[in-house]
């Protein structure tokens, strides 16, 4: 187990001896990654964009379960491979048919980075009395640090931010029901099927951009750690914390209307009083959205290098060049916040919305490979071989992917652009669900009978003994499934 507090890996994979935990730390993790303000702003959208309170509250649950439930399998794959989420798109895409995903993959961390800098910022810029700029400027620098510090530290906030941000959303809900009639909010059950499926697809897209990077904090824990285990805490802790985030969110724009567009970090503040209370939930806005952006940076982080690897065959990094990475992300996310910071909600959720194009057809290759093709069998090693028996390029994911992105296009409604089958729809985005399903299907039926480059078993291959690069030890995996392992870990 490793005694620095500062992580020393990257895209390796993770040594048993350096295994930690159970997998009660990914319920924690993702209570404390959702219980924040981005979160309230996305359950809101579906009421500013049309849906009543009634109807927007059991979308948002839909979604976030069935995104959810998609987000926790990919979680399950971090013990049994130890390694960072992309990185095993290698065996779908090729050790450099990889950077396809993944350079949209770094839009995202990027985007979410500047979408939550700009909320967080507005509460630094209350707590400091310095504005929303300077506000910013401080966030991200404060999100570079942690994530620098690496793993533990992430782990170390979700657990903080989970108790003190569960603690005010509490309080909040009080005040709020003090200030509004629920039943009131609650009273219009006039059901519109497109607002109803919008609010769908915020939640799942909430959660199906995580998969990406989810595997890249439960990848420390035991080999040994059960995958039922690993993917219902993961589940209940997203779940959770986003459904309470975005069903107060949701209620606040019902009983604020048009005071909280615009003005939704004051408006929320303001529910709470004045004075040290106020400034007492400016420091938990910040808090909580510290906990998420460190998430995106780090995923970022682990992302850019996976695509540079593929080429460099690098997998271990100094701690310079991980600074670097880490800053290139956080001064690009930076300067998009100071951009789009005044036209904030609508961009917001044209974002979600474009996300949710970009990885269901990945998220949906991935599992499907994963669980139905290789079993969990992968070499480990030739994902850093170009080489080897996964290739360069895989064509067959590479055009189901794009077959499946374009196959969303007729079905998308944002701001910028709708799609011909919206209209006959009835407005209605059911974009995501053609892009997890259609991709699944067709890889399924092209990769099922070509399986000569899946290992019998999951191989390790040799790792470094220590970082300075002294040693090495052979790995064999001994079972065939994390499925059917003995529990988690302490």
């Amino acid at each position: 187990m490793p005694t620095s507090l500062v992580e020393r890996r990257s895209i390796d994979v993770v040594p048993d001896d350096e295994r930690h935990g159970s997998a009660f730390s990914q319920f924690t993790l993702w209570l404390g990654a959702n219980l924040q303000i981005t979160a309230v702003i996305t359950g809101a959208l579906a009421v500013v964009f049309g849906a009543g309170a009634f109807w927007a509250v059991i979308g948002l649950a839909l979604g976030n379960v069935l995104g959810g439930a998609v987000m926790a399998l990919h979680s399950a794959q971090g013990p049994r491979l130890g390694l960072p989420q992309m990185i095993s798109s290698r065996a779908q895409f090729g050790v450099r048919g990889a950077i396809v995903p993944l350079a949209l993959v770094i839009v995202m961390y990027v985007g979410f980075f500047a979408s939550g800098s700009v909320l967080a910022g507005q509460a630094v810029g209350e707590l400091t009395r310095l504005g929303e700029t300077p506000g910013i400027v401080l966030f991200a620098l404060a999100t570079g640090v942690a994530a620098a510090v690496g793993y533990r530290l992430i782990h170390t906030l979700g657990r903080l931010a989970s108790l003190i941000c569960a603690l005010a959303f509490v309080y909040l809900g009080a005040r709020l029901m003090e200030r509004a009639d629920l039943g009131a909010l609650l009273a219009d059950r006039a059901f519109e099927l497109p607002v109803f499926l919008l609010a769908v697809a915020l939640a799942a897209s909430w959660q199906l951009a995580y998969g990406p990077y989810v595997a890249d904090y439960s990848r420390y824990l035991p080999r040994s750690t059960s995958a039922r285990a690993t993917f219902w805490w993961t589940l209940a802790g997203t779940g959770l914390g986003s459904q309470w985030s975005m069903t107060f969110g949701a209620l606040a724009a019902a009983a604020a209307g048009g005071r909280f567009t615009g003005h939704e970090v004051e408006y929320i503040v303001g529910l709470g009083g004045a004075g040290l209370l106020a400034s007492a939930l400016y420091f938990v806005i910040a808090l909580g959205k510290l906990t998420i952006n460190v998430l995106n940076t780090y995923g970022g982080f682990m992302s850019l290098v996976t695509s540079v690897s593929g080429f460099r065959g690098q997998a271990v990094l100094s701690q310079r060049a991980r600074a670097a990475y880490i800053g290139g992300i956080m001064v690009a996310g930076t300067a998009l916040a100071l951009l789009g910071k005044d036209s904030f909600l609508t961009s917001f959720k044209d974002f979600l919305l474009f996300l949710l194009t970009a990885f269901t057809p990945w998220s949906a290759i991935n599992l499907v490979d994963y669980y139905l093709i290789a079993k969990e069998r992968y070499d480990l090693p030739a994902f850093s071989d170009p080489g080897g028996r996964y290739g360069a390029w895989r064509w067959r994911a590479l055009t189901v992917y794009g077959i499946g992105l374009l196959a969303q296009f007729p079905f998308l409604a944002t701001h910028f652009y709708t799609g011909p089958f919206v209209g006959p729809l009835g407005g209605a985005d059911v974009s995501w669900i053609v892009g997890l399903a259609m991709p699944a299907a067709a890889y399924w039926m092209l990769a099922r009978h070509d399986t000569s480059h899946i290992p019998d078993r999951t191989i390790l291959g040799t790792e470094p003994a220590a970082s300075s690069g002294g040693g090495a030890r052979p790995h064999a995996d001994t079972g065939a499934s994390t499925t059917a392992g003995s529990g988690p870990h302490a």
